[in-house]
């Protein structure tokens, strides 16, 4: 594990692995090193790249700062870029897809970006708040619960996992759920038109049609981006099927 300092001196962890050109791995929501989707594509794409994931500040091991603003995340996804080199190709995941995406608009040294299932733009703002006040309570579980309804897990296997070994690990970084609402609910689809590089969009043939038409929206919006639709799960693609299309694009 090592870490670079963002901006405001907040200390952000990483792991890197493989050889070859920077690619940059960014988890979506409720997920970090530890935990997600990320850590079992860098492996796949180790072969072929530089792959560094990291914990989003406030998981894992990475600090935080007292007060939130997006910009902060993109300074961190900065940091990381600067560290390794400069001109990394990204990888974003759902909500860390709107992310990768922002920060390439905010000037962010951003050669490519791959986007699986960015959620829709500007939809989140009302839960950002709601998630806000849960948290300030000290409701951390209900947080939880309402995210995972809100993005379309069904109810009865939302009460399955209240006794899960993993909820203490998905209350504990409750808070970044407030960040990652916040970032989609500020985003704005006419705001990718600027977007200068050459993106891939992705989604899982079996992913609910509001993330695969969220999609397909942004890659209309980008001018020249490319889509891929792939066989996989519920906002899923398994590495081994993911990472041979990432590196066709990315290389």
């Amino acid at each position: 594990m090592n870490t670079v300092t963002s901006r405001d001196g907040t200390r952000i962890a990483f792991e890197r692995a493989g050889e070859g050109p920077a690619l940059v791995l960014v988890d979506g929501a409720m997920c970090y090193r530890g935990a997600g989707p990320c850590s079992a594509l860098a492996a796949e794409l180790a072969g072929d790249f530089t792959v560094y994931t990291y914990d989003r500040r406030g998981r894992g091991e990475s600090g935080d700062s007292d007060t939130f603003a997006v910009e902060r995340e993109y300074e961190d996804l900065a940091a990381l870029v600067e560290h390794a080199g400069g001109g990394a190709s990204v990888f974003g995941h759902s909500s860390g897809a709107v992310l990768a995406l922002e920060a390439s608009l905010h000037g962010v040294d951003i050669a490519r970006l791959a986007l699986f299932e960015p959620p829709p733009a500007g939809e989140d703002a009302a839960l950002a708040e709601r998630l806000g006040e849960l948290v300030r309570a000290g409701r951390r579980g209900e947080a939880v619960e309402e995210f995972q309804l809100a993005v379309g897990l069904p109810p009865e296997m939302v009460s399955g996992m209240r006794g899960s070994p993993f909820r203490a690990a998905l209350e504990a970084i409750a808070p970044t759920l407030v960040y990652d609402t916040t970032i989609t609910g500020s985003a704005r689809l006419d705001r990718y038109a600027a977007i200068a590089v050459p993106t891939l969009l992705v989604d899982s043939e079996n992913s609910p049609e509001m993330l695969r038409t969220s999609t397909e929206e942004v890659a209309r919006a980008v001018p020249g981006a490319r889509r891929r639709s792939l066989p996989g799960g519920f906002h899923d693609v398994e590495p081994g099927t993911l990472a041979p299309v990432l590196a066709g694009f990315l290389l």
